[in-house]
């Protein structure tokens, strides 16, 4: 597998509700992408409490091939001929946990830097641990974490369904999931 997010910040003045029916109107194309096992479209609004107007896509793949044929094909040529060539990060999954929502409403991420002397085995286990307790509370729909082996650094991103503080998310405009029931049953 392969976790990956690009994220494009637009100006204050953009007006959000063309994000949102680029989304409407391409979101179901994503239903049948091989390789995908889910792409979670965001969108970040200023006019709703977010820092800056932003829009961005996560995704966890199925594996290294799956996302280049993406980046490589006439749905990420659209991206960037719709907003630039934007940065992909990649994370190797470290943990990946569902849970039982069938839906998600935002997406929150945490990262955190792990120490020289850290036993990355015992780390793994510890993040798993975790993983399946996030998992197991009512409205997730996903917790993963990915490690950045160049920086050293994990990122752990959760898909929920509620959340007390919604504010602290960012929302899913739109959850393409063609490969999460095959990953469940594995």
């Amino acid at each position: 597998m392969l976790v990956a997010r690009y994220r494009h910040r637009l100006p204050a003045d953009y007006p959000m509700d063309r994000i949102r029916a680029r989304v409407a109107e391409r979101a179901p194309a994503w239903d049948a992408i091989p390789g995908l096992i889910f792409k979670a479209v965001t969108v970040e609004e200023r006019a709703r409490g977010a820092t800056a107007n932003a829009y961005s896509s996560f995704y966890l793949w199925r594996d290294a091939g799956a996302a280049a044929d993406f980046l490589s094909g006439p749905g990420f040529q659209a991206v960037i001929d719709g907003f630039g060539r934007p940065q992909v990060e990649t994370w190797l999954p470290f943990t990946v946990t569902l849970g039982a929502a069938a839906t998600t409403l935002t997406l929150s991420e945490e990262t955190r830097q792990i120490g020289p002397d850290e036993d990355l085995a015992r780390l793994r286990e510890t993040e798993q641990v975790r993983g399946r307790d996030i998992a197991g509370h009512p409205g997730v729909l996903a917790t993963l974490v990915g490690l950045d082996p160049a920086t050293w650094r994990l990122r752990r991103f959760t898909l929920e369904a509620d959340r007390v503080d919604a504010g602290s998310g960012t929302e899913v405009a739109h959850l393409a999931a063609p490969g999460l029931a095959a990953l469940r049953s594995l």
